[in-house]
């Protein structure tokens, strides 16, 4: 029934997003109705970004995930995270190393772990270290460590993450003030 919602509400959701880009793009609408419209037009980015959750949280436990497998460096997984949420919020360092995972899945899981400990932890910003096989974001604060690690659900992001890496033998645990992600060679 998840999976058919979701499906049935990306039509509505494309066409709000679709005339929301058109309009931000004229440049006679002015203030404040431009502001509006660029806001309903990342509201709309950030409904199918949910939606995109909602459907790989149903696949997985409905046992009809199969995940693409690619090989993908843990530093570009850190970027990926860097990038979705800004350098300014997120810090990244290491060398990283090659893993097989899920390509398109899991850069967006690393970016919602990192996204949970910033919004739960009240931080400003995060590092994430690439070091071989293994991310540590830290710092993962008492409050925000229960919603980090899935067991507290406040988080779609951080929940469907930890069910991704588990689904895909990858291991999450905290480790004093660091989340440790184990991708594996």
């Amino acid at each position: 029934m998840v999976s058919l919602a979701c499906h049935d509400l990306r039509t509505p959701l494309a066409t709000i997003y679709g005339f929301s880009r058109t309009l931000t793009r004229r440049d006679d609408l002015g203030e404040p109705a431009g502001g509006y419209v660029a806001m309903i037009e990342a509201s709309a980015q950030q409904l199918g970004d949910l939606i995109d959750l909602l459907t790989l949280a149903a696949r997985i436990e409905g046992g009809r995930y199969d995940p693409a497998r690619r090989e993908v460096d843990t530093r570009e997984l850190a970027l990926a995270a860097q990038e979705r949420l800004g350098e300014e919020r997120v810090k990244v360092h290491g060398p990283g190393g090659p893993v097989l995972v899920d390509a398109d899945a899991t850069p967006r899981a690393i970016s919602a772990l990192a996204q949970c400990a910033l919004r739960h932890g009240g931080l400003e910003s995060v590092t994430v270290i690439a070091d071989g096989p293994v991310l540590h974001i830290d710092p993962i604060t008492p409050a925000s460590a229960p919603v980090v690690l899935g067991e507290d659900l406040r988080d779609l992001g951080a929940a469907v993450a930890n069910t991704l890496l588990a689904a895909t033998g990858a291991s999450v645990a905290l480790h004093e003030q660091t989340l440790v992600v184990r991708l594996g060679p």
